[in-house]
């Protein structure tokens, strides 16, 4: 293991390069914590680490990918040693720290969830921060007092990470679920993964946003915000939430205080990086338990060598699902 391979990214005054690389140990940031990586994954914050202007990373060389999974070869840390399987997302990892697009990552052991029982690495990283993030929408939604009873629950961005695996996993729980969606090919999709009925992004987004709409469901799981979400949380019903976790529709929200005061909605932000660990590993525990979405429908699998046209179309909207990265 005294050279392998990484996807770098580099900039300098003069060009941007970004591509697979051989790298070294010698090149790895510091840690107590060495992981032999088998499988990451491809997210929107890593389309725009691979780009000059995505914004995400701050000093090059860097190596991006913020969730990984793989087996522990070194550990200089009481929890961990050689040998153990576990994850890796969140705590800027492939933002700060080098990340999963490598065959080898130094690691801080307190970042690390071992892999629980019920999944493997690969199930692991079809799941990743998009699906931690989507569990952890829902407990945050059944902590606030969400049950199927309560009504039907939406599910905004569905055909995208977040969005396909929490249509599956509210499904699974025995929700009535309604997506919307910005793509009319993948109604069928969104069919298969348990939604009741699908709606185009128009129906969820209003041109014209009223302080209160007619209500319409018990919740909604949100990684897209902007107008979206302000149109949302007008047809929440009384006393029913949003967990917000993204921003692909934009940052500003153009709501009023109505649907707070007068229907006593909630709105539940959702963070995924600095989730403490002993939720992190209750949700982690549900995701290989009752959460476990139906991931032959969700997950593909690439090679290293296919990342950079991964990358290059996920910024584009392309993907569905989850694409796995196969490292090892």
């Amino acid at each position: 293991m005294s050279v392998f391979q990484a996807f770098v990214v580099n900039k300098t005054e003069t060009e941007f390069t970004a591509g697979v690389q051989t790298i070294s140990m010698d090149d790895l940031p510091e840690g107590d914590v060495v992981v032999r990586v088998h499988y990451s994954s491809v997210n929107y914050k890593d389309g725009l680490a691979s780009i000059p202007d995505g914004k995400i990373v701050k000093t090059y060389p860097f190596v991006p990918g913020i969730d990984l999974a793989g087996v522990v070869v070194s550990s200089q840390h009481p929890r961990f040693r050689e040998g153990d399987e576990v994850i890796a997302t969140g705590y800027e990892i492939g933002v700060t720290h080098f990340g999963g697009y490598s065959e080898y990552a130094r690691l801080h052991g307190d970042w690390l969830v071992p892999l629980p029982k019920g999944l493997t690495l690969k199930e692991a990283m079809a799941i990743g921060t998009a699906g931690f993030t989507a569990a952890l929408s829902i407990h945050r939604l059944e902590e606030h007092g969400l049950t199927p009873e309560r009504g039907p629950v939406l599910v905004t961005g569905a055909t995208g990470g977040v969005g396909s695996l929490a249509v599956s996993m509210l499904a699974k729980r025995g929700y009535t679920v309604e997506a919307s969606t910005g793509k009319t090919a993948e109604h069928d999709y969104l069919r298969a993964l348990g939604a009741k009925e699908v709606l185009t992004r128009e129906d969820v987004t209003a041109e014209r946003i009223r302080p209160l709409d007619k209500q319409r469901w018990a919740a909604a799981v949100d990684p897209v915000g902007g107008r979206t979400l302000a149109t949302v949380l007008s047809r929440i019903r009384y006393g029913g939430a949003v967990a917000v976790s993204g921003l692909t529709g934009g940052a500003e929200v153009p709501t009023t205080v109505h649907p707070f005061i007068l229907r006593g909605v909630s709105l539940l932000g959702v963070d995924s990086v600095y989730c403490p660990m002993d939720l992190r590993l209750r949700i982690w525990e549900r995701l290989a338990g009752d959460l476990k979405p139906d991931l032959e429908r969700i997950a593909q699998e690439i090679s290293l060598a296919e990342l950079p046209q991964a990358l290059e179309r996920i910024l584009r909207g392309e993907l569905r699902g989850r694409t796995v990265v196969r490292l090892g």
